[in-house]
């Protein structure tokens, strides 16, 4: 009986620091590292030879809530890095009154030239729900949620100058550099028409004589147009079909970098189809004999019923698009 009751001894010291261990990571993932935002910098050397470099702020997944002061702070310090341009991927609202957080943060932006697409996160709001039914596939909109005040975000967006890129292209000039953008509403929702691009891309290219598929310099000799694509969840056939029209560079979001990821291993789960080694930061996508520099945002926010980040720290990205070093 004395050798059991040591047996059970140590069983039951084990537990307790098992017990000790998990209370300790949650209280680190629901305290500490949802908080500790981080810009990442990374180079993407997309760019005709000997243009000037474009600094890319890319901002993703904020799911604001009026309240989250801190997070509405730091995203408005990062005006400090004085980018040429934002681009947001969406989800950036998190509760029925997020829009006057996001109004807030991003003010220090005005004047930037910007693009944006939204995320179901944009038209729905937040529910709980059960974390372990991600492991299932991806997330299901919920019949209960709460339609957001999606209108009033994109006229903010719009009154900042940003571009709307739902289902749509457009282009801006940057630093001596024709940006064309194209994107798609929320994928995760099925939003997405990748029906409606080839006739946008075909009109936007014939209005400035570009081809940006099979780029060549213009009559007046200025650098051909860089083709960027912009979406909120990176399915697999919008980052295959963005490549076939021609991106050079693919921004995205939704991921939320997994959230909560194993040390050594990585993310869990993605929530879409993109393989799990891409789940958030920068890589080439490859479809077709083509390629494109793809840069997948960790995001800034988690749902407020699921407010926990671990090995997986919140971020913006500061993406600096280069020409090839020769």
């Amino acid at each position: 009986m004395a050798h059991r009751s040591r047996g059970l001894g140590a069983a039951g010291g084990a537990v307790a620091t098992l017990a000790a261990a998990s209370a300790g990571a949650l209280a680190w993932a629901t305290l500490i590292e949802r908080n500790a935002y981080v810009l990442r910098q990374v180079t993407a050397p997309v760019l005709a030879p000997g243009s000037a470099p474009v600094r890319v702020l890319h901002i993703s997944d904020l799911h604001m809530a009026p309240w989250q002061r801190h997070k509405q702070d730091w995203i408005r310090s990062l005006a400090a890095w004085k980018p040429d341009l934002i681009v947001d991927t969406g989800d950036n609202l998190g509760h029925e009154r997020g829009i006057e957080g996001i109004e807030y943060a991003l003010e220090p932006f005005r004047g930037t030239p910007g693009v944006f697409v939204n995320g179901s996160n944009d038209y729905y709001g937040p529910q709980p729900k059960n974390p372990l039914k991600y492991f299932s596939g991806p997330s299901k909109r919920h019949p209960k949620q709460a339609n957001l005040d999606v209108r009033r975000l994109e006229d903010f967006f719009g009154d900042l100058g940003w571009l709307n890129l739902n289902n749509a292209a457009g282009e801006l000039t940057i630093n001596g550099n024709v940006l064309e953008f194209f994107g798609v509403d929320d994928p995760h929702r099925n939003f997405d028409r990748l029906d409606l691009l080839p006739g946008a891309i075909d009109e936007l290219r014939e209005s400035d004589g570009t081809d940006a598929a099979w780029p060549v310099a213009s009559s007046d000799g200025q650098p051909p147009a860089v083709s960027i694509g912009v979406a909120h969840a990176p399915y697999q056939r919008v980052l295959n079909s963005f490549v076939t029209y021609g991106a050079r560079m693919i921004f995205a979001g939704h991921t939320h970098g997994g959230q909560v990821c194993v040390p050594g291993f990585g993310a869990l789960v993605t929530n879409c189809d993109i393989p799990r080694a891409q789940v958030k930061g920068l890589s080439l996508w490859n479809h077709a004999l083509r390629a494109a520099y793809l840069n997948v945002s960790a995001g800034l926010g988690t749902s407020i019923y699921a407010p926990v980040r671990f090995a997986c720290r919140p971020e913006a990205s500061l993406v600096t698009l280069t020409a090839p070093v020769e």
